[in-house]
């Protein structure tokens, strides 16, 4: 409780200094829309050099007109269907950002894939493959394939994005919230293999409801106006790439509860 109450603390005082992220990379999946898409323009504002990532190029293109019109930093787009992507495919991707932009200094994993709620006996062995593999093959993947890169960084920062049924599953959830729940063990996995290198952690974050099109998809009955918006939570990602976080690895950060 005592540890949940400091970081909240200083999640409220983070107030995030003009040029934070200057010379810094950052590779964001899912940032077409939605979470993804909040905390990119949120970095890029802080002078964050971006590798934008998700399924629809057209999505990735108006971001990336986007953050040019703001006089952000000229980003990367890296259109790429994470239910079919394979390890040559985000080996290439590896290489292009060290061929690109030379270093990599956080990952923010906000791409993930749900399509409806049901019951388990209604849900077939196709979608729990998809499933896992966007939303816990692919991640692990992807950072594995960064890993080099991201140890080359002074200070770099991995987010795992999850969501609340994800810590606690429920009925109707199904192989959405199994590849959820699974994020925990490979973040501790891996934090704890790479404690002894203290320069690449890695955290989960459950951003709690927010005004997205997934949230739509699970609730579409709901007045999304009592919701938070993306942009509100996008603050906490910033504190937990930055270098103030340094000190955070392998905790599981339920912003709905802060």
């Amino acid at each position: 409780m005592t540890q949940n109450m400091n970081l909240a603390n200083r999640l409220k005082q983070f107030h995030p200094p003009a040029g934070l992220f200057a010379d810094k990379v950052i590779l964001v999946t899912g940032a077409g829309q939605g979470l993804g898409q909040a905390i990119a323009l949120a970095a890029a504002a802080q002078g964050a050099k971006l590798i934008l990532h998700g399924r629809s190029s057209p999505k990735l293109e108006k971001m990336y007109d986007a953050i040019v019109a703001a006089d952000g930093p000229l980003p990367a787009i890296a259109p790429l269907d994470l239910s079919n992507a394979g390890d040559e495919d985000f080996r290439q991707l590896a290489q292009m950002i060290r061929r690109e932009f030379g270093r990599l200094d956080g990952i923010v994993h906000c791409a993930a894939r749900l399509k409806q709620l049901q019951p388990l006996a209604n849900e077939t062995l196709d979608e729990w493959l998809a499933l896992l593999r966007v939303n816990l093959a692919a991640p692990f993947a992807l950072t594995r394939a960064c890993l080099p890169l991201l140890k080359s960084s002074e200070a770099a920062s991995v987010i795992f994005v999850s969501e609340s049924h994800g810590i606690n599953p429920a009925a109707y959830w199904g192989g959405f919230a199994v590849s959820k729940f699974a994020l925990t063990g490979l973040l501790k996995i891996w934090s704890d293999e790479l404690s002894g290198a203290g320069n690449v952690r890695m955290n989960i974050v459950v951003p709690g409801p927010l005004q997205t099109p997934q949230r739509a998809l699970t609730h579409p009955g709901e007045d999304k106006s009592q919701l938070r918006k993306p942009d509100d939570v996008a603050p906490a990602f910033l504190f937990l790439l930055s270098e103030n976080s340094q000190d955070i690895s392998g905790e599981i950060i339920d912003l709905g509860t802060l």
